[in-house]
């Protein structure tokens, strides 16, 4: 089985303590995610439910979370995915400049589709829940 990985990054104008604030919660997606409209979390918290605007649900577990280095890593236990062995991190860094590097990053098997195929769905969606972060610390 190979496994595929991308990472997409932005830089935000805000400190990262305040960027952290808004998404370091692993309930938080919908908060600044506009492609999540809900999470309800199960298991004191270590595992969120998710609905997309299609109504699929998304089962996403934390696998790791690090409040003092800002990131948090989870895997999906259910998706309307193409893929197997998925895992992300969402990773706070703090610029040269005292601003912040938001990265996000995925690992996974694809699944009767090509690595490329896969590559290309979570890279966009990565990209575009980065994206609507910017916006909203650019209000």
């Amino acid at each position: 089985m190979n496994m595929a990985q991308t990472t997409t990054s932005i830089k935000i104008p805000a400190s990262p303590d305040q960027v952290w604030q808004l998404i370091g919660g692993f309930d938080s997606l919908p908060d600044w995610l506009p492609y999540i409209p809900s999470s309800k979390v199960t298991e004191g918290g270590r595992v969120r439910h998710l609905a997309n605007p299609d109504g699929d649900a998304i089962v996403e577990r934390l696998v790791v979370f690090n409040d003092k280095e800002r990131y948090y890593t989870y895997s999906i236990m259910k998706a309307p995915f193409p893929v197997t062995n998925y895992l992300s991190t969402i990773h706070v860094k703090e610029d040269a400049d005292g601003k912040s590097l938001v990265e996000w990053s995925g690992s996974f098997t694809p699944v009767d589709v090509s690595d490329q195929e896969a590559i290309d769905l979570f890279r966009g969606i990565y990209k575009d829940g980065l994206e609507a972060l910017h916006q909203g610390f650019n209000k």
